[in-house]
């Protein structure tokens, strides 16, 4: 019997047929696979929720960068490096508050801005004396005295200019022609004379006398320093360091975390030059 309704034939004289699936004008039969629904399922386009806890609070909304940051953190999860982070800084999007999130929680050291900082593709360029303040100290961010790590992505650190970042005699990067001086703590800075002042600069300590250096072209490397306590009234600064001196020169992240192995330090330079070159501005 045919119906106004067809619930009796099924699909073949019916508007809408729910038996038959295929011959209908909404078909039940297939798959939801040509939803967006369905789209993000089957092909498990998916965000990770940390990543896109940052992109919500960093207001960022080009494609491009979304998925640079979102590929950033699966790696540094994937290597086993998310937990030990303690801020990071990716300074992507070009805009005071998209640089001024911490990718590891939105809601922790969130940076501050002194007049003469410039926002861009790049990341962030102080002046020289301008600088951005995490509102963290050594002590409170979650070092100790031998269990720490850090890093910073120059664009082009020029001759004679001073300290990266951290503040001075604890976590800083100074340049000395023609050698870097990094410091992890109030212990010896050793004497570094790298392969190119630009470019991701990572170091860690995870006890009393070791301490890693790595530089965009190098195996993370020991070295045998001396450590230090902690400075307990300093903010971490970047682009500058508290109680020394800046730079001016692009910033393209910057990050502070638990002390490091050789494995992750070299594990994070593949992660973090990966995320760079998404946006085109690897070194």
């Amino acid at each position: 019997m045919a119906n106004d309704n067809g619930w009796g034939d099924g699909a073949a004289n019916n508007a809408i047929g729910w038996g038959q699936g295929a011959n209908n004008a909404i078909s039940w039969g297939k798959s939801h696979s040509l939803s967006s629904a369905g789209l993000t399922d089957i092909v498990g386009v998916t965000t990770d929720s940390d990543a896109q806890a940052f992109i919500t609070a960093a207001a960022i909304t080009d494609s491009t960068q979304q998925a640079a940051i979102n590929t950033l953190v699966t790696d540094l999860k994937d290597a086993s490096i998310w937990s030990k982070l303690l801020v990071f800084y990716p300074f992507v999007g070009g805009t005071a508050l998209s640089n001024s999130k911490n990718l590891k929680n939105t809601s922790f050291g969130t940076l501050s801005y002194s007049t003469g900082v410039t926002h861009g593709t790049l990341g962030i360029k102080g002046n020289g004396s301008s600088y951005a303040d995490t509102g963290l100290k050594s002590t409170t961010i979650g070092f100790t005295q031998n269990n720490a790590a850090s890093g910073i992505y120059m664009q082009s650190w020029a001759a004679n200019q001073t300290m990266a970042y951290g503040h001075f005699g604890n976590l800083t990067l100074y340049k000395g022609l023609p050698v870097l001086y990094p410091m992890i703590n109030n212990g010896l800075a050793p004497t570094l004379t790298p392969s190119s002042f630009n470019g991701f600069f990572q170091m860690s300590r995870n006890s009393s006398l070791n301490f890693l250096f790595k530089d965009k072209n190098s195996a993370a490397s020991t070295i045998i320093a001396g450590s230090g306590a902690l400075n307990s009234t300093l903010n971490l600064y970047v682009c500058y360091a508290n109680n020394y001196g800046g730079l001016a020169d692009w910033i393209s992240c910057n990050y502070y975390a638990t002390g490091l192995t050789e494995t992750d330090l070299t594990n994070m330079y593949t992660a973090v030059q990966a995320f760079q070159t998404t946006l085109g501005r690897q070194i």
